[in-house]
């Protein structure tokens, strides 16, 4: 699929994927009032918030040729379905706990490091696997901590959003969404590789979670 068409597909699967968890969302709301779908209806929304807020780099055309775009789809795809088995499943909760709050905070937090992560890298990031004439090492901010954070991030993000809403198709999901990100990430790193100080920089760093990958 060439880059038109990837992007095309991304530009249908956006809106969709906020309309379902907009619907989750509603769902929540009308479900009785009842204080943990309130809270569940509310991290549905920081949810969309998050996707809304990367909405323009998931939509962009790369200014420069891409690499490869094999793996985008499955990726945006696995990251739709993830969200929308999670929000549309009847919610496990049945009464307030003190452990809905561990979810929540980790999600915020994880969808803070990525934002921070694109931010830090500017320009160089790319919802494509795109190496541009001009590519940098950026070494600055979490990337001095780990190679892709993020990707750390997003995972994590997802990780949090799957717990608290729990069910057996988000879960499943979230698994494909894992193997995309390593089957992504494998890719990416064949590119970056190329540019010389890469080698250097990737020796001293885990790829997601240091001392782990």
């Amino acid at each position: 699929m060439n880059q038109r068409a990837v992007v095309a597909s991304l530009r249908a699967l956006l809106p969709a994927t906020v309309t379902a968890v907009l619907a989750g969302t509603v769902l929540l709301v009308s479900s009785g009032h009842r204080p943990t779908h309130l809270v569940a209806a509310g991290l549905a929304c920081a949810y969309l918030v998050w996707m809304l807020a990367e909405a323009r780099i998931t939509v962009q055309h790369p200014s420069q040729a891409a690499a490869e775009n094999n793996t985008l789809l499955p990726y945006a795809l696995s990251r739709a379905g993830t969200a929308i088995s999670a929000v549309l499943w009847p919610l496990s909760w049945e009464r307030w706990s003190a452990w809905m709050i561990a979810p929540i905070v980790v999600f915020a937090g994880a969808v803070t490091l990525r934002l921070v992560a694109i931010r830090t890298l500017g320009r160089f990031y790319s919802h494509h696997v795109v190496r541009y004439s001009d590519h940098s090492i950026v070494g600055d901010g979490p990337y001095r901590f780990v190679r892709h954070p993020a990707y750390s991030g997003m995972v994590l993000a997802n990780a949090a959003f799957v717990a608290f809403f729990l069910n057996p198709l988000s879960v499943l999901f979230f698994v494909v969404l894992l193997s995309v990100v390593i089957w992504r990430i494998r890719v990416e790193e064949r590119v970056l590789w190329l540019i010389p100080a890469y080698p250097a920089y990737a020796g001293g760093r885990a790829r997601l979670i240091p001392g782990v990958w």
